[in-house]
């Protein structure tokens, strides 16, 4: 049987969570996994590598390689090292902190990934290297060769002026701010495609946006106009799964708004099937008329950890796409 190939979108948690389910389901799917990450982070380690070295951003790069590494105990360890971070200061021998250092913060994938970089010049063959030191099971591309800014229009930054619209720069700041974003852009507005990404999106027999950050993580794939035209135009179903509680950035967007926003800024967009936690959805009608207006048909499914807490469980929602993937068309 010829392996079904799922292409997912996004960066930092959420889409590390869509992986470690389709690990769950890969088995008894067999399903070719490919991650296309977005490029846009500026804070933390990554946005320090990014400001110092340039190149692209290596964190979400990093997490989705380790939701992908394979189970040998020689991978797990180094899949370990890889998301370990320096400490936040240097200690003295009697305990004291001394201060902070060049690897104060850094994590040491973000280090490597940087390297491989500018060893091998090209970050597609760098992510291949670093994949097959992980034995990840599928792969990982940016959705981007070259870094993008994210920039948002914003409502309401300032509280004393909550009527009044800035321009926020920054992945970090966007995904920070106490204001409603009112509209989103790249900077470049059009920057290149991976080529390789626009392969997979083409072959694919699955695409599956969120969850994760909207405005930062999710979105910026349908702002890319190459990756636009082909997640348009290709034959493959689509799905979207959605996040379990509003984040800074989203604050004050409904579950449906979410929605509402993918056709917002890729009208031509056609979704199959949303896939939503119950709990999370409360009221499914407007989010079932949302899901209709882009074609879709709402799955709920207990997919959030039973500890309460808004965080996908990859066995859930691994569970839940198994006879999501597995259906025929």
């Amino acid at each position: 049987m010829t392996a079904r190939r799922v292409v997912a979108f996004g960066g930092g948690h959420g889409l590390s969570a869509s992986l470690r389910a389709l690990r769950h389901c890969a088995p008894e799917l067999d399903l070719d996994i490919t991650a296309v990450v977005t490029v846009g982070d500026d804070g933390g380690s990554s946005g320090r590598l990014r400001a110092e070295r340039g190149g692209l951003p290596p964190g979400d790069l990093r997490q989705a390689l380790v939701a992908l590494a394979g189970d040998h105990p020689a991978t797990r360890r180094s899949a370990a090292l890889f998301q370990h971070r320096f400490a936040d200061a240097r200690r003295g021998t009697d305990g004291a902190s001394a201060g902070v250092d060049g690897l104060t913060g850094h994590a040491v994938g973000n280090l490597v990934l940087c390297g491989l970089m500018e060893l091998l010049g090209d970050p597609v063959a760098a992510l291949e290297h670093a994949g097959a030191m992980l034995g990840t099971v599928g792969r990982v591309l940016p959705m981007s060769r070259q870094p993008v800014g994210i920039e948002a229009r914003v409502r309401g930054v300032d509280p004393a002026a909550p009527d009044e619209v800035r321009t926020v720069s920054g992945q970090h700041q966007v995904a920070v701010t106490t204001g409603r974003v009112e509209s989103l852009r790249l900077t470049p507005g059009a920057p290149p495609a991976c080529a390789e990404a626009i392969e997979a999106i083409r072959a694919a027999d699955w695409l599956i946006f969120g969850p994760g950050s909207w405005y930062t993580s999710v979105l910026p794939h349908l702002l890319v106009p190459q990756l636009a035209d082909a997640i348009v135009s290709t034959s493959a179903r689509r799905l979207v799964t959605l996040n379990l509680a509003a984040e800074k950035e989203t604050l004050g967007l409904s579950v449906a708004d979410h929605l509402a926003a993918l056709h917002w800024y890729l009208p031509e967009l056609k979704v199959d099937l949303v896939l939503a936690d119950a709990k999370a959805v409360g009221d499914p009608e407007p989010v079932e008329r949302a899901a209709e207006s882009l074609g879709a048909r709402l799955v709920l499914a207990p997919v959030a950890v039973v500890d309460g807490t808004p965080r996908h469980d990859p066995a859930a929602l691994g569970a839940a796409l198994v006879p999501v993937l597995g259906s025929d068309r």
